[in-house]
């Protein structure tokens, strides 16, 4: 089974649960967060719109990095 590398670096053993979309890194349900992403269309369908934001998961690093501190989208 795939471990969470967060816990690893504490010196802990947890299963993951899910994987960050972007590092890709395995994290258990204390280091990982669902952020709601909208997502818009691009090439071939540019005026594609969801009516409704996707769950993604992600480390707090990732979000950090990517949205800001405290994650806001």
């Amino acid at each position: 089974m795939l471990k969470c590398y967060d816990c690893s670096e504490e010196d802990k053993v947890n299963e993951a649960v899910g994987v960050c979309i972007v590092c890709g890194k395995g994290l258990c349900m204390k280091h990982i967060k669902q952020v709601d992403v909208s997502m818009k269309g691009g090439y071939p369908l540019p005026h594609l719109t969801l009516k409704k934001d996707l769950p993604r998961m992600m480390c707090r690093e990732c979000i950090d990095a990517t949205l800001g501190e405290g994650g806001c989208v």
